[in-house]
């Protein structure tokens, strides 16, 4: 499988359709999306089929998929989108106990029930907070997974090593419900200051040719997405990650 990416890292270039052309040539096969690509939904799409791309996954807020279900649907058809994807909750409306995360949990059961019904499947894109241990020794992260056994997950392995843990079990234990997995990189000491200490896939220091691996082996056809959260240059980020991807 090739490798996918995540728009919101190219979101300060000028025009995010006219750097689709440098991801296919670069050799990304796919993008995925995020709410600054998706205000003119037939365009981007018209732009990605004349660059070969395609959009197979895309990141959709939490009160857009309660207060706006239909027109979710319509933006993710028009984009040809398969796999919609909650990407963050805010941190003032986090639960703070396992059961808080439980609620949530049936919640998100109920709205992939939705999607499900559209053809679509329905994840949870995590960050460090959903690996930072609940009052009964617990991760939210997990909790979300148990309560609702038909949502899956867009494991940002970068966000768990960030938390301190190693993404390997993680992986190991959840393979079957990986529907994708955002490849990111911790800068090494004293490096990426400006860049919140993510830096290009393969020059940090999470052992992502390890993980590939293991995740080509557990959860083959989970789409690979790389990502940086602040990327001082996108174009060098795309151009770098993907020549060390290649040699993964």
């Amino acid at each position: 499988m090739g490798f996918s990416f995540q728009l919101y890292s190219s979101r300060d270039v000028a025009s995010q359709e006219a750097f689709l052309g440098r991801l296919a040539e670069l050799g990304y096969s796919s993008v995925e999306g995020y709410g600054g690509v998706y205000g003119d939904a037939d365009s981007f799409a018209e732009a990605m089929r004349a660059n070969g791309l395609t959009m197979p996954s895309g990141h959709f807020g939490i009160d857009d998929l309660r207060d706006n279900f239909d027109g979710v649907m319509a933006l993710a058809d028009a984009l040809g989108i398969e796999h919609v994807i909650v990407p963050y909750l805010n941190a003032e409306v986090r639960p703070t106990d396992t059961a808080g995360w439980q609620a949530l949990a049936q919640e998100l059961a109920a709205i992939g029930e939705k999607v499900q019904a559209e053809g679509k499947s329905f994840s949870w894109h995590n960050h460090d907070f959903e690996f930072e241990t609940l009052p009964d020794g617990s991760y939210p992260m997990e909790v979300m997974l148990e309560a609702a056994p038909k949502i899956g997950w867009e494991a940002d392995l970068g966000w768990v090593a960030r938390a301190g843990l190693d993404p390997a079990p993680f992986v190991e234990k959840w393979a079957d419900r990986l529907v994708a997995v955002h490849v990111k990189d911790i800068a090494k000491e004293g490096e990426g200051l400006d860049e919140d200490g993510w830096s290009d896939i393969g020059e940090g220091v999470v052992d992502w040719a390890g993980l590939l691996k293991l995740i080509r082996a557990k959860a083959p056809n989970a789409i690979l997405v790389a990502e940086q959260d602040k990327p001082s240059d996108a174009d060098r980020f795309a151009t770098v990650s993907m020549t060390n991807l290649k040699g993964m």
